[in-house]
């Protein structure tokens, strides 16, 4: 995978390199921009007289998909180690290089940044913020401290047969270490997580336990970096250890599984 460029562009953010994140042509923001507005009374052949034309409303879903797509690929980017720790990226450079002007861009960031990815370098940009083993050891526990009962009561009363339907979600993690790609294995990681907390029937829980777990998964600072497809693959495996152990209902194996993948998040 491409590393960031060393260099500054003219808008004040390192280089990203190219085509490492795109958004689909479709939804950049120039498409979106060639909106006109028309006077629907006319095409309904009403006559309008001297009356002033009512601008057609731009459909919000278009700025809200640029958003999205962009904000994907700034998490994508943020996992594969594109956007490095400490470095100052402004919106319009990275706008220029996804095809889409600044704005859906910083509000992609500003959201990155109420979620402690990054924070506001004021007239510069966003910084990566810098993490290191402390944070992501604090992270480890208290997925544990939510995790571990929960799945605990899933294993006790979870019919062995629901257990069955997660397995190709646990499957699609190992195809995905195997691909040896930090961002398409976590992503993949997050959807197997999701699936079994889902079980709970708690939508907050799901929603904070991913928040947590989409915090392990950013790079630290002066750690062993991205980690390779061995160290994937071998954490892709615990899912399917697990879902064997919950399926038999051990709960010592579920205990020690779960506390012990938490510690190797990727």
């Amino acid at each position: 995978m491409e590393q960031v460029a060393q260099g500054s562009t003219e808008t004040g953010g390192p280089e990203l390199p190219v085509g490492a994140v795109r958004v689909p042509p479709q939804l950049r923001a120039a498409d979106v921009d060639r909106e006109r507005c028309a006077d629907p009374g006319a095409v309904r052949g009403e006559h309008t007289h001297s009356e002033a034309p009512i601008p057609r409303p731009r459909p919000a879903v278009q700025r809200s998909s640029v958003r999205g797509q962009i904000l994907d690929a700034l998490r994508t980017a943020l996992v594969a180690g594109e956007l490095r720790p400490g470095e100052v990226y402004s919106a319009p450079a990275l706008g220029e290089r996804f095809g889409v002007s600044a704005t859906p861009v910083r509000e992609a960031m500003q959201q990155l940044a109420l979620e402690g990815a990054v924070e506001v370098a004021p007239n510069r940009g966003f910084r990566v913020v810098e993490r290191g083993a402390r944070e992501l050891a604090e992270l480890a526990e208290v997925r544990a401290l939510i995790e571990v009962p929960v799945m605990l009561r899933l294993a006790r009363t979870v019919p062995a047969e629901r257990w069955s339907r997660l397995r190709p979600l646990a499957e699609a993690t190992v195809r995905a270490a195997y691909s040896g790609c930090p961002a398409t294995y976590a992503e993949s990681d997050r959807a197997f997580h999701r699936a079994l907390l889902a079980l709970a029937g708690n939508e907050q829980l799901v929603q904070i336990s991913e928040d947590l777990h989409r915090r392990a998964q950013w790079p630290l600072v002066g750690g062993p970096g991205i980690r390779g497809r061995a160290d994937l693959v071998a954490d892709a495996a615990e899912h399917l250890e697990l879902l064997e152990a919950l399926t038999a209902r051990d709960l010592d194996v579920v205990r020690s599984l779960v506390g012990q993948h938490f510690t190797g998040t990727v």
